[in-house]
């Protein structure tokens, strides 16, 4: 009975907070983290809870939420590091580029840490700290306050250092795209830094998984017509790819780089990825 209760107790925090972490459960529920675990896999095996790497998310209806950065950087990591590489492919020595917060644009700055010669701004405290301790580039970070469960930086002191910047890439990423509704997001207080980079690049490309395709968020970013590329991975159906025209890239991920990412979170994306629509 007290598992029971247990699990309940568990399955409205998922519901309520949109997602749990295991460790943290088992501190404030006091018993042991593998207990939880098997919780979570019982009330996943009955549809009331999906899971994760390290916890557990609403089952999906298909509505996006903010997932704390040490989820999403675990998620679909071999499709990252593929759009990763095909990015960093685009930069040529000398750019300057900006990078929107995220786990693949995280996966950007991995892709293009040991180049030289690049200025780079970013709103990433993750991208940030990355890229200052592999030196070799100029790095600017914009400032303004922080979302701590994302490391995201926002607000007006935000916007005013990207208002005068002028860069010859900008990078994006997204919580949701559709072909009608655009580039959405699932908070309102980033929008304003996103369009401020997209304002400030001379050449826009949208970086995102196939996962995040077919879905809307709570607000709209832009239309998917403001990018000159949109990266993704071959798992977007091709019945979904019409609404993009030429500017779509989806790239194939081969199981020996599923494999290489499942082995190695932290190693580098492999250079030769593909380029194919």
């Amino acid at each position: 009975m007290i598992g029971e209760r247990r699990r309940r107790d568990i399955q409205a925090r998922v519901e309520q907070t949109g997602y749990v972490e295991a460790r943290q459960l088992a501190t404030e529920l006091m018993v042991d983290v593998s207990t939880i675990r098997r919780d979570l896999d019982a009330l996943a095996r009955v549809g009331l809870v999906q899971r994760t790497h390290g916890g557990a998310l609403p089952v999906n209806e298909g509505q996006p939420i903010d997932l704390p950065y040490e989820v999403k950087k675990r998620e679909r990591l071999a499709e990252k590091r593929a759009i990763a590489a095909y990015a960093a492919s685009l930069v040529t020595d000398g750019n300057s580029l900006v990078l929107d917060s995220g786990s693949t644009t995280y996966a950007l700055a991995e892709a293009i840490r040991d180049r030289r010669d690049l200025t780079v701004a970013t709103n990433d405290l993750r991208i940030a700290h990355y890229l200052a301790a592999a030196g070799g580039l100029r790095l600017f970070v914009t400032g303004g306050q922080l979302i701590d469960s994302v490391f995201t930086l926002v607000g007006p002191g935000a916007l005013v250092n990207l208002a005068g910047l002028h860069v010859d890439w900008a990078f994006l990423g997204a919580d949701a795209i559709d072909a009608r509704a655009g580039v959405t997001n699932v908070n309102t207080v980033e929008i304003p830094i996103k369009q401020a980079m997209l304002e400030s690049g001379a050449r826009r490309v949208l970086l995102a998984d196939s996962s995040k395709f077919g879905r809307k968020a709570l607000a709209r970013v832009v239309g998917s017509e403001a990018f000159d590329f949109i990266v993704t991975d071959t798992g977007l159906a091709p019945g979904m790819r019409g609404g993009y025209g030429r500017r779509l890239v989806c790239l194939p991920v081969h199981s020996r780089q599923r494999a290489r990412a499942a082995a190695s979170p932290g190693g580098k994306p492999d250079p030769r990825a593909a380029r194919a629509n």
